[in-house]
């Protein structure tokens, strides 16, 4: 059965109805992959091509959501609408618009790209980051941690409000032995902290990233190098810290220094620790519950918004 789902008054606005279909109607081509049906336009209406009412509310929901968008001056892209997909049953609609109105440029790439925060939780994490001393990102992988941790600490190196940033993660062995491998501690790492050395590019190109690393205004280093330390006026990233021990987080932690910035980020649903050893950040976020100036975000699978594409392909590894 075919629906028809009339949109708000003043839609019939060509340019409004273009920006809403997309180029060759690509927007309503995904929210029809998305929601498994096929929906289709006449320039004056959307067509559903079903009669499932909580179908047809999410779509009403999110058209919605769109236009308003629109007529605030919003652009948003593929990975923006599969956000609103995910969303749209589970969060309060002004609570989403004000993502998009209120969402505050964090820097721009090498090429001159501004970057955003993508989902409400990067939002409130960029809030902490910047209202706080110390902050724990806990949540699955994909979701931005500690690249918006990176980004964050770069736009303060640029404004130069810090001297310099450290980013660190400990040597865990996560399936490979690091004893086969060349060179020493720092060298065996260093493969692992690619994400880190890839935000970078980003952001200051490989020259400048290249030649901040020789000048040790970024020091990218194992968690072991940290011992005896203590950072000052610096952002200090440690990344994959569900692998940390108690003893290591409180080593990591307690290097803190005045005009300093500590941001710790993980998965401890992760954790390649033996199973008799407790991580670390699981025990800081249970015992730095409510101290001033720590602040302490969760991301979920809403923050992880990928292709639709690649969600099938996970769903059909699980049943492999």
């Amino acid at each position: 059965m075919t629906n028809i789902i009339k949109l708000e008054p003043g839609i019939n606005d060509l340019h409004e109805m273009v920006d809403l279909l997309g180029v060759h109607d690509k927007n309503i081509k995904l929210l029809g992959k998305l929601l498994k049906v096929n929906i289709f336009s006449n320039n004056e209406e959307i067509l559903i091509d079903s009669d499932d009412e909580e179908v047809i509310k999410k779509l009403k929901k999110i058209l919605s959501i769109m236009i308003s968008l629109i007529r605030n001056n919003i652009v948003f892209s593929e990975r923006d609408i599969i956000y609103l997909f995910h969303t749209a049953d589970r969060v309060e609609q002004s609570e989403i618009i004000s993502l998009f109105l209120s969402r505050k440029e964090i820097i721009k790439t090498f090429n001159g790209k501004p970057i955003y925060p993508k989902t409400i939780n990067q939002k409130k994490y960029l809030e902490a980051i910047e209202n706080n001393t110390i902050i724990l990102g806990i949540g699955p992988a994909g979701t931005g941690k500690t690249y918006l941790a990176v980004l964050s600490a770069l736009k303060k190196l640029k404004e130069n409000q810090i001297k310099r940033i450290v980013l660190t993660r400990p040597a865990v062995e996560a399936g490979e032995k690091l004893g086969f491998l060349p060179g020493d501690l720092k060298e065996k790492i260093d493969p692992y902290l690619r994400p880190l050395y890839d935000a970078m590019y980003e952001v200051l190109g490989v020259k400048q990233s290249t030649d901040f690393i020789e000048k040790g205004i970024i020091e990218i280093a194992p968690l072991a190098y940290m011992r005896g330390r203590t950072l000052e006026n610096a952002y200090v990233i440690l990344d994959e810290a569900q692998n940390t021990t108690i003893n290591q987080m409180k080593l990591f932690l307690t290097r803190l220094g005045f005009g300093s910035k500590m941001i710790v980020t993980g998965d401890v649903t992760q954790s390649d620790l033996p199973s008799q050893i407790q991580s670390g950040l699981v025990k800081a976020s249970q015992i730095l519950k409510n101290v001033d100036d720590i602040k302490i975000l969760y991301f979920d699978e809403l923050d992880v918004v990928r292709h639709p594409l690649v969600q099938t392909i996970i769903k059909r590894f699980e049943n492999v």
